[in-house]
């Protein structure tokens, strides 16, 4: 009988010792998989981005002081494009853009090259119904002119040439020109027809876009627009690159950054008795910062290199830097 008992309890003690040994085992691995999914992130899992900087306090109270000096209206959007940061004041408010508006019709220009809808070879002539005075050196040339699609957008971005822009209006259309901008995602800038009237665009004949002229945006889409073209997302990397270097020539920088005449910048200006627009990019070593700029309702005209909104934009366009950037 005890033989039998111990044999019985032998091979009891033998089946309690190898689950021991089998709970042990699994509980070591079950906890390695558990610190191995949390040390090393799964595929599935989202690293999760680094939050752009918060501008300084400062920034706004500086941005806000320089504007309460000013007679008239302000409107700015800026971003630092290496970090992220924004400052914006009235950003979305929606603003008459003067020549500013000129970059929309640039980039329906490459686009319609890129798509093989036109060539830069392409001729334009000037005659009496495009052209028109202000800026730009068409104006005194004779009828008759011919002028290469390439030419005239040339004239158009660099010395903002009234005519050559009405000749390129003249072959794009204004209602493609805006077409364009909504396929690009922009709903506020629109083109309402062509330098000094005619070729109205569909929103330019509605009477709530009159008061806005030629042309209808935002700081922030302005802003935004420079941006893309920036970052090479404009029609192509290469067209993007070729439209920010017609930007970097342009001939006549009095509004932002003008006392940085030693740091590259991209811009295109806009002017009008009671308005002064500008946007663009500084490549500055804190960092490429887009800015556009608006300021209208000036109660005086001044068509001088020291209108007091040119001034006005030198100052806020240093601020922002000292503010954005890195």
């Amino acid at each position: 009988m005890k033989r039998s008992y111990l044999k019985e309890n032998d091979g009891l003690m033998k089946k309690i010792f190898l689950l021991i040994i089998a709970l042990t085992i699994g509980g070591f691995f079950n906890q390695a998989k558990a610190q191995t999914q949390t040390i090393s992130p799964g595929a599935n899992q989202t690293k999760t981005a680094t939050p752009a900087p918060t501008p300084p306090a400062w920034l706004d109270r500086r941005i806000r002081d320089e504007v309460s000096k000013f007679e008239g209206t302000v409107s700015l959007y800026a971003k630092n494009l290496d970090t992220g940061a924004v400052y914006e004041l009235d950003a979305d408010r929606p603003v008459r853009t003067a020549s500013t508006i000129k970059l929309a019709v640039m980039v329906e220009a490459f686009a319609r090259v890129a798509e093989g809808k036109a060539k830069w070879t392409d001729e334009l002539v000037l005659d009496k119904s495009v052209r028109y005075a202000g800026s730009g050196v068409l104006q005194d040339l004779g009828d008759g002119l011919r002028l290469t699609l390439r030419d005239a957008v040339t004239l158009m971005m660099t010395v903002s040439d009234n005519t050559a822009t009405n000749m390129v209006l003249d072959y794009l259309t204004t209602d493609a020109v805006n077409r364009r901008m909504e396929s690009l995602g922009f709903a506020e800038t629109r083109i309402m027809r062509k330098v000094g009237g005619g070729g109205d665009s569909e929103e330019g004949k509605k009477e709530e876009n009159r008061r806005f002229g030629l042309g209808r945006s935002s700081p922030h889409e302005m802003a935004t627009l420079v941006e893309k073209l920036e970052r090479g997302e404009v029609v192509s990397p290469a067209a993007s690159k070729e439209m920010i270097e017609l930007m970097k020539r342009e001939q006549t920088k009095d509004g932002i950054w003008r006392e940085l005449w030693n740091v590259p910048t991209a811009t295109k200006a806009g002017a009008l008795d009671a308005l002064r627009s500008n946007v663009g990019i500084v490549y500055h070593p804190r960092g490429r910062i887009a800015l556009a700029v608006t300021c209208d309702d000036m109660p005086q005209q001044n068509w001088t290199a020291d209108n007091p909104a040119l001034l006005l934009m030198s100052r806020l366009s240093e601020i922002i830097i000292d503010g954005l950037g890195k």
